[in-house]
This record gives C-alpha cells, sequence and structure tokens, in this order.
C-alpha cells in the first residue's frame, strides 16, 4: 500500500500464488440444476460477469492461467486470456465432480429423491453422489493440477485457475491439509468470484475466500 493509502498494482512479492476462479452464471445456476460434469455453457450474464471479472484479475499480472476443459471454464478463463495475452491451458482434471443421476436434476428433486444420501454429504460423510465420485477422489485429480502448474510458476509468480465451486473447495481442502469431513464448512463461490492460496513457511495458506475485488494487504501481526 503507498503512502495515500491506495493499493498498488501488480504481485504481493511474498511467494507464489494460485487464484482458483469460479466460473460464470450458467441457466443450470439460475435453476439450481446440478450440473456436475455436464457441459452447460455460460448465460449472457455469464459472459459478462467473466469480462468483469477479468478486468479486476488481469491487475494481478498472473503468469499462468489453467481451466477446466467444459465449456463453463473454457470460455470464462479466455476472457482473461484476452487480457493478458497468455495461452489457457486446458485440464480435464479440473472438471467439477460426477455426481451420476444427480446430474441434470434441481436441488429440490434431489432432496425429494436423494434426501438421506444429501443429508449425509451434507454431514460430511464420504459419498458417491448419485453414485458419482466421492469428494476425496476429485482432490486426488484436481490438485496434483494445482500443484503442478504452481510449480512451473517464476518465484513470486501467480497462476489463475478457473474450476468449478465443488472442485475448487475440495482442492482448497487438500492443499489446506484438512481433514476431508471439514471440506463443506469452506463456503462456496458465487458465479466469477475467487478465492487466493499463498505460499507461506508451513504450506498454502487461504487468503482470501469467494472474492470479487482485488486482495489488499493484511497490516498487523498476522500476515
Amino acid at each position: 500500500m503507498s503512502a495515500t493509502g491506495e493499493v498498488t498494482a501488480g504481485r504481493p512479492g511474498r511467494g507464489r500464488r494460485v487464484i482458483l476462479w469460479r466460473h460464470g452464471q450458467t441457466a443450470w445456476n439460475v435453476e439450481r440444476r446440478f450440473q456436475g460434469s455436464t457441459d452447460v455453457a455460460l448465460t449472457e450474464t455469464g459472459v459478462a460477469q467473466a469480462r468483469r471479472a477479468a478486468g479486476l484479475l488481469v491487475h494481478l499480472r498472473p503468469d499462468a492461467i489453467v481451466a477446466s476443459d467444459l465449456a463453463r471454464a473454457a470460455n470464462t478463463a479466455t476472457e482473461l486470456s484476452v487480457l493478458t495475452g497468455l495461452e489457457v491451458t486446458l485440464e480435464e482434471g479440473l472438471r467439477e465432480t460426477y455426481a451420476g443421476v444427480w446430474q441434470g436434476l434441481t436441488h429440490d428433486e434431489i432432496i425429494a429423491r436423494y434426501g438421506d444420501e444429501y443429508a449425509a454429504w451434507k454431514r460430511g460423510e464420504p459419498v458417491r453422489r448419485g453414485g458419482g465420485e466421492l469428494e476425496t477422489e476429485v482432490a486426488d485429480r484436481a490438485a496434483p493440477v494445482v500443484l503442478r502448474h504452481a510449480e512451473k510458476l517464476p518465484e513470486d509468480g501467480t497462476l489463475v485457475v478457473v474450476s468449478h465451486g465443488g472442485t475448487i473447495r475440495t482442492t482448497i481442502g487438500r492443499l489446506l491439509g484438512l481433514e476431508p469431513h471439514s471440506w463443506e464448512s469452506l463456503g462456496g463461490l458465487t458465479n466469477c468470484c475467487w478465492s487466493v492460496l499463498g505460499e507461506g513457511a508451513r504450506g498454502w495458506r487461504l487468503l482470501e475466500h469467494n472474492a470479487g475485488t482485488l486482495p489488499e494487504p493484511v497490516l498487523g501481526d498476522d500476515d
């Protein structure tokens, strides 16, 4: 922060950063319909959200962009690619949780048909929602992708990862070393909001969560 109190643009200058950015709005989001690995396109609002967020994230001067290969994430990433000139690397491992028969159902339909399964998942029990993936299996495939790309960053570099709400939550939980039953304690991400992980002396730290503005320096004893 400058002497005038303004936040200076650019990298934080304290190790590598990973920005985990959720895709923009889709029609199924509006309908509260479970998407999972179904390839659903962005709405016009979703494109506008991606464009607005990209206009902010470009000021963090990312060094690399990686995204799920599902259209809603890949097209969100494209908006930042246009501003940075960086190529987007698409990764299947960053897709949203496969949830079998839940996919395409609304929230109310899932509660009505699979209420016990839903309640067990919310309690933190290992549940194959709809006969699909466990959350730990999602983390098993997504977290290594993030780490592989983060390792390629320069010192104090920034990686932007464009993915999905469930995948981002499980990846954050894994990278922070949290027990899987507690991953649900990380609140969900709003469309086109992001979380920031920073490299610390004892591993990755959660610096921002569900943010829609640029992070400001932490001033105090816990920076």
